[in-house]
């Protein structure tokens, strides 16, 4: 397999995990280390004819890699612990990620929640593609 540059794998994951699970996907050639996407909502359709054949890997959904509900529970748990049932309830409804982001924005710690889920996405996403065999370089 070749090495592929980690901004592109990150690229393509957001790309992925930009919209709910399933509406937009990305996938690598093995090969080649050519991505390919896919996006029902953007009319993109990227992906080549053999995509079933073994060599093509999916890039994975945020949610995938357990980087959703859970990465917010995480962060409020370990800085706004008084605010945790709070948090909780936001997730019973539709719309939870604004009325948290809003809450974060009350408390100022906006900055401090982008900087944790971004270390954690990449920390996440490097342990995939070691467990996938994909070689990347920084």
């Amino acid at each position: 397999m070749t090495t592929i540059k980690f901004d592109d794998i990150e690229n393509a994951f957001m790309f992925v995990s930009m919209d709910q699970e399933f509406m937009s996907n990305a996938c690598l050639c093995t090969e080649t280390g050519q991505l390919f996407y896919a996006s029902e909502l953007a009319g993109i359709d990227e992906f080549p004819d053999d995509i079933d054949d073994p060599k093509y890997i999916s890039i994975p959904h945020k949610n995938d890699l357990d980087l959703g509900r859970n990465l917010v529970i995480e962060f409020v748990s370990e800085f706004l612990p008084e605010e945790l049932d709070r948090v909780y309830s936001h997730f019973r409804h539709p719309g939870a990620y604004s009325r948290y982001k809003d809450l974060l924005f009350e408390k100022g710690l906006l900055d401090q929640w982008y900087k944790f889920e971004d270390e954690r996405q990449k920390a996440a996403l490097k342990a995939w593609c070691a467990e996938n065999g994909i070689a990347i370089e920084e």
